[in-house]
């Protein structure tokens, strides 16, 4: 028999997790922050698996100390971040083209497995690529995080109306903090095109 508590929780269409309504509503915030810096042609969309837990990693939100995942894709993409304000950095990426995309659009509860995180993952999958195929529309798509790696097959397998960056079985920022070899090579993705 499920507990009051229990009962109070709803799976979450952006991750899979069962949440509670505050998990609901972060999702929705950090949504509507992507949204506002969303291209409207977008050339390259950056696909990572699991949205950062800090808002500070989270390259949208608007008060951004751009740190973890944040800082290492800005300096991949050798967007300076010094004496800007979130907000023009964040300009800067939509007029590239650039948008950064999760696999889970939520971060992960802490108690959550590396298999668990996998199976959500796959989960998930689906609904990314009819996302992909449906909404965003890129002109290619850069596999970014080894959380995607176990999927990249099933990425080049799926038919996109685009090419698929990495070769199958790739990713390009393999390391955290990454790794110059990392940063070129995402820069030479987003040149291939």
């Amino acid at each position: 028999m499920a507990s009051n508590s229990d009962s109070a929780l709803l799976p979450c269409d952006g991750c899979g997790q069962l949440v509670d309504s505050a998990h609901i509503s972060r999702r929705l915030e950090r949504l509507a922050w992507s949204t506002r810096c969303r291209p409207l042609h977008i050339q390259a969309l950056l696909l990572s698996g699991v949205a950062p837990q800090s808002d500070a990693d989270f390259l949208y939100a608007p008060n951004s100390a751009f740190t973890g995942e944040a800082v290492d894709l800005l300096q991949a993409l050798q967007i300076a971040t010094e004496g800007k304000s979130p907000d023009s950095v964040q300009t800067e990426l939509q007029k590239l083209g650039i948008l950064l995309v999760h696999v889970l659009d939520c971060s992960l509860a802490p108690s959550v497995s590396p298999a668990q995180c996998a199976s959500l993952i796959e989960k998930q999958l689906p609904a990314t690529i009819a996302r992909i195929r449906r909404s965003l529309k890129p002109k290619r798509v850069l596999l970014l995080s080894p959380a995607l790696l176990p999927f990249a097959d099933q990425f080049h397998a799926a038919n996109l109306p685009c090419p698929v960056l990495p070769a199958p079985r790739g990713v390009f920022l393999g390391a955290r903090p990454s790794t110059e070899e990392d940063r070129n090579a995402l820069r030479n993705g987003l040149r291939a095109y």
